[in-house]
């Protein structure tokens, strides 16, 4: 393990946390950001008025993760899979998630999705393998400008306020790591890694405010009212009626906020 490499881990255990200040964007800076970040971002897909049944599984295959259903994670994977969503995909939503909901929860997610893929393959089933990312992640202090870059994106205006100015080094993590060595890997677009940050959050109660966040920065990377509203349809349908009442709500508020309402 490199110098470089060991100190990203080391930088990782804060993740949890780090994570869950993108909510302290002001709430007025984002207003204005709005319109033309949601023009402007990029690493997203030409928006449609629906879900594909790959989009569909991501958000139920995080709920499931984020509060250790490993019955219905295990029936999400597999719904996941037979959609056309690739193994690396998947594990990619299950790593990404440690930044929000913990490592011990990625870690128990990894090895369901480990025993899915095996009693398909005994199964006779292929699964598509998917890729690993396909170019190299910058270190040092190109690494923290890329991840600056890329969470101005998402948040719609630098992130700033009290509580970085208190602890600055956590928004430090949240550059370097979470929007530097996590969205830099381009094997899930952007649409994909909100879709899975919204159904983890959603199934967590008590980060409504971080939810409402990551609803706004949804619809900057190209995610339509349309769609994000069918997400929460699937997360009633998959059983989980409080997410989905979580996940409504935080909509309802994204939207009237996008609109100055």
């Amino acid at each position: 393990m490199t110098q470089s490499t060991s100190a990203r881990y080391r930088r990782a255990g804060a993740l949890a946390a780090a994570a869950m200040a993108l909510s302290l964007l002001p709430l007025e800076a984002s207003q204005a950001a709005e319109g033309a970040q949601a023009r402007t971002a990029t690493q997203t897909r030409p928006a449609s008025d629906a879900l594909s049944a790959r989009q569909q599984a991501i958000p139920l295959i995080a709920a499931s993760m984020a509060v250790s259903d490993m019955p219905r994670l295990n029936a999400a994977l597999r719904q996941g899979l037979d959609a056309g969503l690739s193994i690396s995909e998947a594990r990619e939503v299950l790593v990404q998630l440690y930044a929000y909901v913990g490592f011990p929860r990625s870690l128990n997610a990894l090895g369901e999705l480990m025993a899915v893929v095996d009693d398909r393959k005994r199964q006779g089933i292929v699964d598509l393998p998917g890729r690993e990312p396909g170019r190299a992640i910058p270190t040092g202090e190109d690494l923290l400008a890329v991840g600056k870059a890329n969470q101005t994106r998402i948040s719609g205006a630098p992130v700033q306020g009290p509580l970085f100015d208190f602890a600055p080094v956590i928004n430090q993590f949240l550059q370097a790591h979470l929007f530097g060595d996590i969205f830099e890997r381009d094997n899930l677009d952007w649409q994909s890694r909100e879709l899975a940050t919204v159904g983890a959050l959603a199934a967590t109660p008590g980060v409504e405010a971080q939810l409402r966040s990551h609803m706004r920065a949804s619809l900057r990377v190209g995610l339509t009212p349309a769609q994000l509203r069918q997400l929460t349809e699937a997360l009633a349908a998959q059983g989980n009626a409080d997410a989905a009442r979580r996940a409504a709500e935080a909509l309802t508020q994204a939207l009237a906020a996008a609109s100055g309402g």
